[in-house]
């Protein structure tokens, strides 16, 4: 059976956990890192030197970073809807993933939710947060005008595309900050606010998080 390490409330192990529920693969989800530890056991070493989280094991298989575990699940998984053979097609979603990891990511998780939630009030550099909270606002206009003419970011349906960016929607909605308004982007997180994967790997309380710069 596949086993995924990684506590609940991380940000990049709910992007693989989404994905297994969309998949329906049965697997067993070992809590790791934050309050769990773990990551500095000689068995975890073995399977990430870099000891972070998210890490799948299959069949004596270790894959670890999270959009690499994406590819794995949808290559090994999800033919056709999570990964197309023709490689004009597939580009669509490694294009979204890879936007993700280079410019939405780095200024929303590192910038406004490390900036703003888990940096203690006292500490926090405001003028920096509200630069990142101005780029985001513009990542999410992007966002809008591509999901004004389709349903989901690949298309008519959910593909991986959606799942890097749709796993920053839940935090970016629910953190206590301006947003400018973005009505595509909205109905595109009240879609995945239907799918019972989304709800139950992404829309995780994350309070434990707040102010802690270290976990």
């Amino acid at each position: 059976m596949l086993t995924l390490w990684g506590r609940r409330s991380s940000f990049n192990v709910q992007k693989v956990a989404w994905l297994l529920g969309e998949l329906g693969l049965p697997h067993r989800h070992i809590e790791a890192g934050g309050a769990h530890g773990g990551l500095d056991t000689p068995e975890f070493r073995r399977m990430n030197p870099h000891r972070k989280v998210p890490v799948i094991e299959e069949d004596g298989h270790v894959v670890w970073e999270s959009h690499a575990i994406l590819r794995y699940l949808a290559a090994r998984h999800g033919a056709p809807r999570f990964w197309n053979d023709d490689p004009r097609i597939r580009s669509e979603a490694d294009r979204w993933i890879d936007w993700s990891a280079t410019s939405l990511q780095p200024d929303f998780l590192n910038g406004v939710f490390w900036g703003w939630y888990r940096t203690p009030e006292a500490q926090r550099d405001l003028a920096a947060v509200n630069r990142m909270i101005a780029n985001c606002d513009g990542y999410m206009a992007l966002l809008n005008e591509v999901l004004a003419t389709r349903p989901f970011l690949g298309g008519d349906e959910l593909s991986l595309a959606d799942i890097p960016a749709g796993t920053a929607l839940y935090r970016w909605f629910t953190l206590e900050i301006p947003r400018a308004p973005a009505p595509h982007v909205e109905a595109w997180y009240a879609r995945l606010q239907d799918r019972p994967a989304y709800r139950s790997a992404v829309m995780v309380p994350y309070g434990e998080l707040r102010g802690r710069l270290a976990f």
